[in-house]
């Protein structure tokens, strides 16, 4: 184990205990003040480790290590999706169990920024001198918007390069692009009066509850494995990370299965579930496109529906867009980021496959992601861990954990990438 384990622990326990999932502003706390608490812990240990820190108006925080003239980024977040249902641990209790830390934030992506921050304590007792300043950027705003990047970009200068500790090893060079969008499918006023499911766009929907204006059909309800309480229908699901939608199990698709007698409903399957204009036959080196209906309202006979679009990285916007509209319903922007293409065989990527493989002996190629980094925000950015291919994923699920040996592996890992990135 590596000479630091227990101290990031430690200090990940901690992190995870504060609940940073986004809620109402307050004065001075854009996001919440759990978010607000998780920023000041962590800038509180990093000065109690010997750093400098700057808090940009809780929105994002940095940590400072050295002076050089160029300099480089390690761009990780501490805010964290809604814990959602199914646990069997606390979701915010940062518990330590059978070798692993459980709670929300454990993978992603609290556990990898305190590694971080401890590789540099560590380079920092071996009196290593970077030849760039090296910069610990840690967003409160990433699962749901970037605010707080584009408040670093107001207040700070962004680095041109470095990595993100919130993906998989050995390294990931390219992102697909990520579009959140919104359709409205009108649908009438006489099947329900209330329709609604999902938390979050880019979370697999674990829960969708409806009230049917006609008796319930127990009969058909049950055969769909709903749940009947009273005049409510309710299906549950398995909630995932919206890039990964097929980890998941979306209870909006049994929920709109109920009412598919309805010619209007059937539309809503057949564009968000059944693919039937060729969405996801685009494709590239970089995989196929993703969509995840993930949040579902009702409001006077039109259903809304959010959706995560994850489209490969070789391909435009605008292509989605135009097959998007072949749905024939009203369809908004709710927010974009572009997709992230980098050289397989560039400096950065090699060099950071070249560590992982020192300290894990897998020789392994670099590999494309649907999901969206802070990698992309930077002109010349990767993604490295902490995910392994193969092992279990709970990043926004329930139960997410991260174990004591990928801790150790992180510090390892993360220390090496930057004494040889910087030296």
């Amino acid at each position: 184990m590596n000479r630091y384990t227990d101290e990031a622990v430690k200090s990940i326990c901690e992190s995870v205990r504060f609940d940073s999932s986004q809620s109402a502003p307050l004065p001075g706390m854009p996001f919440g003040k759990g978010a607000a608490d998780c920023l000041e812990h962590f800038l509180s240990l990093a000065q109690a480790l010997g750093f400098e820190t700057n808090n940009y108006d809780n929105y994002v925080g940095e940590v400072v290590f050295g002076e050089g003239g160029r300099e480089f980024a390690v761009l990780a977040h501490l805010d964290v999706v809604p814990a959602g249902g199914g646990w069997t641990k606390a979701p915010f209790g940062g518990t330590v169990e059978n070798g692993r830390i459980y709670g929300r934030g454990a993978m992603d992506d609290k556990g990898p920024a305190i590694a971080c921050l401890y590789a540099l304590k560590a380079l920092k007792d071996e009196g290593f001198l970077p030849s760039m300043t090296i910069k610990l950027i840690v967003g409160c705003n990433e699962e749901c918007g970037w605010k707080c990047i584009e408040h670093y970009n107001k207040v700070a200068k962004m680095p041109e390069i470095g990595f993100s500790p919130d993906a998989n090893f050995p390294v990931i060079y390219a992102e697909k692009g990520i579009l959140h969008v919104k359709a409205d499918f009108p649908v009438g006023k006489d099947l329900f009066a209330d329709f609604s499911g999902g938390e979050r766009v880019n979370m697999v929907c674990d829960r969708c509850e409806a009230k049917p204006l006609s008796p319930v059909d127990t009969v058909k309800a049950h055969s769909l494995g709903l749940r009947v309480e009273g005049g409510t229908l309710i299906a549950l699901g398995k909630s995932a990370h919206g890039s990964t939608p097929e980890e998941g199990v979306n209870a909006i698709l049994p929920m709109l299965s109920y009412f598919e007698e309805d010619a209007e409903i059937k539309r809503v399957i057949d564009c968000l579930f059944r693919d039937v204009y060729g969405l996801k036959e685009m494709q590239d080196e970089t995989g196929n496109l993703t969509l995840s209906p993930d949040v579902v309202s009702y409001e006077n006979g039109v259903l809304s529906v959010l959706c995560d679009i994850r489209f490969p990285s070789t391909h435009k916007k605008e292509e989605v867009e135009a097959l998007l509209s072949r749905f024939g319903v009203p369809v908004t922007e709710v927010s974009y980021q572009a997709p992230l293409f980098n050289d397989k065989n560039g400096p950065l990527v090699s060099t950071l496959c070249e560590v992982y493989r020192k300290f894990s002996g897998k020789d392994e190629a670099p590999i494309a992601i649907g999901g969206g980094t802070y990698a992309r925000a930077l002109r010349c950015g990767a993604a490295f861990g902490p995910e392994i291919e193969g092992e279990e994923v709970t990043i926004h699920q329930a139960d997410e954990y991260v174990t004591i040996e990928r801790v150790s592996l992180m510090l390892d890992v993360y220390t090496e990438a930057l004494r040889r990135l910087t030296k």
